[in-house]
């Protein structure tokens, strides 16, 4: 059988080799946020169509309801992104045990109630950047050598909106989110061809996060589970082609 060289240049053979699982492979799949919101509709329809779904959360939340699908129960774990040193000790267990994930969705993200900049203090300040731009960095750190050794894997940088646009009261989940547009970014750049790095806006979803800031204007837009039927294929479909690119989930009534 005739086989091919990644070209030196620009890795296109070795895309084309990949092309494959990229569209139809089983994958092991990485969540963080797993155990509510978005992570958690994603994981019971990556579940649902038969990827091994490892998870992880702050708290200790069950996801036993979860189906177990072809992929098996999820396995989740209570990790704070935010903890250079959990995340590295949780990245060992996982390597270890599974190998480098296929699909990184570094999902995890809290938003500050709403206010002026100058009315929040240090800590509410702190705590949205800690989770939302070095949570991804630490996710990035201790997964990523090992996806990068393999020469395969997409990861997936949750942003928002208001990673692209502004709006008042909401000047640090603005930062950190406009914060992680420009790390995939720079990301996407550093990675073999065969890779990929994308920043995602989800769009507008009925989320506890939602809600804080738009109260109960917030169920008028769709729930995680229906938003999740857009979502999950769209993440499935991604391949090394579209690294660096700032994407959006498409409606899911559209």
């Amino acid at each position: 059988m005739r086989t091919f060289t990644a070209c030196k240049v620009c890795g296109i053979c070795e895309q084309l080799r990949l092309f494959p699982f990229y569209m139809t492979g089983k994958r092991l799949i990485l969540i963080t946020g797993v155990t509510r919101g978005l992570g958690r509709a994603m994981a019971e329809l990556f579940i649902e169509k038969g990827h091994k779904v490892v998870g992880c959360g702050r708290t200790e939340r069950s996801l036993k309801a979860l189906s177990s699908g072809q992929g098996g129960p999820p396995e989740v774990y209570a990790v704070d992104v935010a903890s250079d040193t959990a995340v590295k000790s949780w990245a060992s267990v996982v390597l270890a045990k599974h190998g480098p994930p296929d699909l990184l969705i570094n999902n995890a993200g809290v938003i500050n109630r709403n206010a002026r900049l100058w009315e929040l203090d240090a800590r509410e300040f702190d705590e949205v950047m800690h989770v939302n731009v070095r949570g991804v960095a630490n996710m990035v750190r201790h997964f990523v050598p090992a996806m990068r050794e393999r020469k395969r894997g997409i990861i997936v940088n949750f942003s928002s909106g208001w990673g692209r646009s502004v709006d008042a009261e909401v000047a640090p989940y603005c930062a950190s989110k406009w914060a992680v547009e420009g790390l995939t970014q720079a990301l996407a750049h550093e990675l073999p061809s065969t890779m990929a790095a994308v920043a995602l806006n989800p769009g507008i979803v009925n989320t506890d996060m939602l809600r804080i800031c738009f109260g109960a204007a917030a169920s008028s837009y769709p729930s995680p589970e229906q938003w999740a039927q857009a979502a999950v294929p769209f993440l499935l479909k991604l391949t090394p082609g579209d690294t660096g690119k700032s994407l959006s989930v498409p409606s899911p009534t559209g």
